[in-house]
Protein backbone atom coordinates (compact mmCIF):
# COMPACT_ATOMS: atom_id res chain seq x y z
CA UNK A 1 0.00 0.00 0.00
CA UNK A 2 1.42 3.31 -0.73
CA UNK A 3 0.91 6.36 1.10
CA UNK A 4 -1.49 8.36 -0.52
CA UNK A 5 -3.37 4.82 -0.48
CA UNK A 6 -3.34 4.46 3.26
CA UNK A 7 -4.10 8.37 3.47
CA UNK A 8 -7.27 7.58 1.34
CA UNK A 9 -8.35 5.01 4.18
CA UNK A 10 -8.95 7.91 6.75
CA UNK A 11 -12.62 7.95 5.32
CA UNK A 12 -13.54 4.70 5.09
CA UNK A 13 -15.51 2.91 7.96
CA UNK A 14 -12.66 0.96 9.34
CA UNK A 15 -8.81 0.70 8.74
CA UNK A 16 -7.42 -1.40 6.06
CA UNK A 17 -7.20 -5.33 7.00
CA UNK A 18 -3.88 -6.01 8.27
CA UNK A 19 -2.74 -2.60 9.59
CA UNK A 20 -0.02 -3.12 12.09
CA UNK A 21 -0.65 -1.51 15.30
CA UNK A 22 1.94 1.22 14.43
CA UNK A 23 0.14 2.46 11.41
CA UNK A 24 -3.74 1.88 12.83
CA UNK A 25 -2.49 4.66 15.73
CA UNK A 26 -1.88 6.86 12.99
CA UNK A 27 -4.69 5.63 10.86
CA UNK A 28 -6.94 6.94 14.36
CA UNK A 29 -5.19 10.36 14.39
CA UNK A 30 -5.32 10.71 10.55
CA UNK A 31 -9.13 10.67 11.13
CA UNK A 32 -8.46 13.48 14.05
CA UNK A 33 -9.13 10.76 16.81
CA UNK A 34 -6.10 11.34 19.06
CA UNK A 35 -7.66 9.92 22.10
CA UNK A 36 -7.67 6.12 20.11
CA UNK A 37 -4.94 7.02 18.54
CA UNK A 38 -2.79 7.58 21.81
CA UNK A 39 -4.83 4.66 24.03
CA UNK A 40 -2.84 2.08 20.65
CA UNK A 41 0.23 3.86 20.92
CA UNK A 42 0.39 3.30 24.48
CA UNK A 43 0.35 -0.61 23.83
CA UNK A 44 3.18 -0.87 21.84
CA UNK A 45 6.51 -1.51 23.32
CA UNK A 46 9.21 -0.59 20.67
CA UNK A 47 10.99 2.46 19.69
CA UNK A 48 8.96 2.96 16.51
CA UNK A 49 6.06 2.77 19.37
CA UNK A 50 7.72 5.55 21.49
CA UNK A 51 7.94 7.73 17.86
CA UNK A 52 4.57 7.69 17.37
CA UNK A 53 3.71 8.20 21.05
CA UNK A 54 6.08 11.59 21.04
CA UNK A 55 4.51 12.76 17.91
CA UNK A 56 0.83 12.42 19.25
CA UNK A 57 2.06 14.44 22.21
CA UNK A 58 3.35 16.52 20.17
CA UNK A 59 0.72 17.17 18.53
CA UNK A 60 -1.69 17.52 21.50
CA UNK A 61 1.16 20.55 22.51
CA UNK A 62 3.05 18.35 25.71
CA UNK A 63 6.84 19.56 24.74
CA UNK A 64 8.18 17.89 27.54
CA UNK A 65 6.03 14.66 27.16
CA UNK A 66 6.76 14.59 23.80
CA UNK A 67 10.83 14.88 24.70
CA UNK A 68 10.56 12.06 26.93
CA UNK A 69 9.01 9.85 24.11
CA UNK A 70 11.68 11.15 21.66
CA UNK A 71 13.96 10.24 24.30
CA UNK A 72 12.59 6.85 25.03
CA UNK A 73 12.57 6.25 20.44
CA UNK A 74 16.29 7.27 20.80
CA UNK A 75 15.51 9.69 18.00
CA UNK A 76 16.02 13.72 18.35
CA UNK A 77 12.81 15.98 18.58
CA UNK A 78 10.78 16.09 15.09
CA UNK A 79 11.46 20.14 13.53
CA UNK A 80 8.86 19.46 10.69
CA UNK A 81 5.45 20.34 10.95
CA UNK A 82 2.95 17.80 12.04
CA UNK A 83 1.54 16.52 8.69
CA UNK A 84 5.10 15.84 7.63
CA UNK A 85 6.00 13.39 10.18
CA UNK A 86 2.92 11.83 10.02
CA UNK A 87 3.58 10.88 6.54
CA UNK A 88 7.21 10.09 7.28
CA UNK A 89 6.24 7.82 10.03
CA UNK A 90 3.50 6.37 7.99
CA UNK A 91 5.58 6.02 5.12
CA UNK A 92 8.32 4.19 7.40
CA UNK A 93 5.66 1.68 8.60
CA UNK A 94 4.19 1.13 4.95
CA UNK A 95 7.19 0.46 3.89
Amino acid sequence: MTLDEFKATRHAAAPPAGTSELLLALWHDGRNDWEQAHRVAQEIDTAAGARVHAYLHRKEGDASNAAYWYRRAETSICQTTLEEEWEQLASEFLG
